[in-house]
């Protein structure tokens, strides 16, 4: 831990700081959020969106893209990856929201749209910060816009109007284009990659691969928790008064999500384990299984069920729970790596 910098050792404390900033403004400020979102790019308030996208450049152009080709070689790797985000994870969220929220079906659709979104964005700023491989996590993130993009619209109307009617209860419907998800996915995942991969391709050609990795990475590499940083204010300024409304709605809508990310982070660490991956690659399936994509949650929720809707709630509060718990995560796999991986942390 102490090999961290201050940034990142202390990253929930600045969250946490960031969180109350944010309330703050909202509270001083009520009109803030409606004219933050007044314009919005694929759903999202822009201010949010150009937060999404500085956090995920650094991250992005770090990446050695010359060495993708090897990961997607592994049938194994990949294929664990595709059964722990597109199984295993949107059936525990869907488990979780019918135990925890059997009455408040509105609350529970929400949990389970964001079950469905897999994450495509913060998770490398997670890996990253876990010592992950980030080569490995832009590849999991592939595989999983791809099949957002195909599965979105036809689980959500799985999980939301035949699995319940099977239940003998009544379901509801899930209106979203595959267009609308590719058009999300273009956006917060293919504008910063292409970003990064230009950037690394251009200046390493011209400066070096020395000068890259030892000059220009640490100069950018911070700013992607910034990044971060700016865009929990925002989202806190938004709609910190809906959380603030709504203390006890917001634990029960946070109390299932907790125990899927602790529940998914684990199976999916425990599995890389059982499998003998190193530990990054353990460490970029275990966050790529447990993250969620949530602008797309957001954006779909309230593009189908209304902004005041019970649905858009429960998604907005989700990152919110996500954030701090996943950083909570980020230390658990660094001590994890201490204990199953030690040959792997002598040698680092």
């Amino acid at each position: 831990m102490m090999r961290l910098s201050i940034l990142d050792r202390f990253l929930p404390v600045w969250i946490l700081a960031a969180m109350a900033l944010g309330l703050s403004l909202g509270r001083a400020w009520p009109g803030l959020g409606a004219a933050l979102d007044t314009v919005q790019l694929a759903g999202v308030s822009v201010p949010i969106a150009v937060g999404l996208l500085w956090m995920m450049y650094p991250v992005l152009a770090k990446v050695r893209y010359e060495s993708i080709g090897q990961h997607l070689r592994d049938n194994r790797l990949l294929g664990t990856s595709l059964v722990l985000n597109w199984v295993v994870g949107p059936i525990l969220m869907f488990a979780l929201a019918w135990v925890f929220l059997p009455d408040l079906p509105e609350y529970r659709n929400g949990l389970i749209l964001i079950g469905l979104a897999r994450c495509i964005a913060m998770v490398l700023i997670w890996n990253t910060l876990a010592c992950g491989s980030n080569e490995l996590a832009v590849v999991l993130v592939a595989l999983n816009s791809v099949f957002q993009i195909l599965m979105y619209s036809v689980l959500g109307y799985f999980f939301l109007a035949v699995v319940p009617g099977w239940m003998g209860v009544e379901g509801s419907t899930l209106q979203i284009s595959m267009g609308t998800i590719a058009r999300s996915v273009g956006i917060f995942l293919g504008v910063p990659l292409v970003a990064g991969w230009l950037t690394r391709r251009i200046l390493v050609a011209r400066r070096g691969e020395t000068w890259y990795e030892g000059i220009f990475l640490p100069r950018i590499g911070p700013t992607a928790l910034l990044g971060l940083l700016y865009t929990i204010v925002l989202m806190f300024a938004m709609q910190g008064d809906r959380i603030v409304a709504s203390p006890m709605d917001v634990v029960r809508i946070a109390v299932p999500m907790v125990v899927y990310f602790a529940i998914m982070f684990s199976i999916a660490f425990l599995v890389g384990v059982k499998l003998g991956f190193d530990y990054p690659t353990t460490a970029s399936i275990s966050f790529t299984a447990a993250g969620n994509n949530f602008e797309l949650a957001i954006a779909v929720a309230i593009a189908t069920f209304g902004i005041t809707s019970g649905e858009a709630l429960a998604a907005v509060v989700g990152p919110l729970i996500e954030v701090p718990v996943l950083v909570l995560l980020v230390y658990a796999s660094l001590w994890a790596r201490g204990r199953y991986f030690r040959e792997a942390t002598r040698g680092a």
